[in-house]
């Protein structure tokens, strides 16, 4: 967390998250104390080592937080023999949490950009979604994220990204409705301006040639 946050700039608030982040053995206790919450017994012998798997299962679930996008996006290609055409990347499976109930988000995305001389290595597109997917999120802001960060540390002349999901705060609670699909999009540079390189986009994305 510390880390992220010194990536934003925040470098007050990491520092007070350092002071206040609580230690594994506090966040195994706060296990404990949900359990009883719903009326378990953390003492029976199927919840005895609960605590301790919940916690560490968090620390991967939502391993974003200590991970660099700045680092990540830091090494990019610049001998691409003149190729200026949209670099896609689409069905990059994912999951992450909604940060309204904590519960999965389960969805794909859909990447691409237009290069300006440089790209980056296939690899980078799925790790800076896993990047942004491993954390508390809403799909808007995490669509815009994805987006940004490309944008930003790669500078290229356009960027797209296109978002589907299934948020299971919907179909484990609430309305309850199994099966829905959200759908966000974001625009940067030329594909913001060029209405033919969005509907180009949004064809591939759909398997159209």
């Amino acid at each position: 967390m510390k880390a992220f946050l010194k990536n934003r700039g925040d470098k007050k608030l990491a520092a007070l998250c350092d002071e206040k982040r609580p230690t594994r053995k506090e966040a195994e206790q706060a296990v404990r104390t949900l359990l009883l919450w719903i009326g378990e017994d953390p003492e029976r012998e199927g919840l005895l080592k609960t605590p301790e798997r919940v916690a560490k299962a968090y620390n991967e679930l939502f391993s974003g937080y200590s991970q660099s996008v700045e680092e990540i996006l830091g090494t990019v290609f610049e001998d691409v023999a003149g190729y200026d055409e949209p670099v896609l990347i689409r069905d990059i499976p994912f999951f992450s949490h909604c940060e309204h109930h904590m519960v999965p988000i389960i969805g794909k995305a859909h990447v691409a950009y237009l290069p300006d001389g440089k790209v980056l290595g296939l690899s980078k597109i799925p790790r800076i979604i896993e990047v942004f997917a491993r954390r508390l999120q809403t799909q808007e802001t995490m669509t815009a994220q994805i987006a940004n960060a490309l944008n930003t540390h790669l500078k290229p002349r356009g960027v797209a990204v296109l978002v589907e999901a299934e948020h299971l705060c919907m179909a484990m609670r609430g309305v309850r409705k199994r099966g829905s699909a959200t759908i966000t999009v974001a625009f940067r540079g030329a594909y913001k301006k060029d209405e033919k390189a969005q509907a180009q986009f949004m064809m591939i994305v759909q398997g159209q040639r």
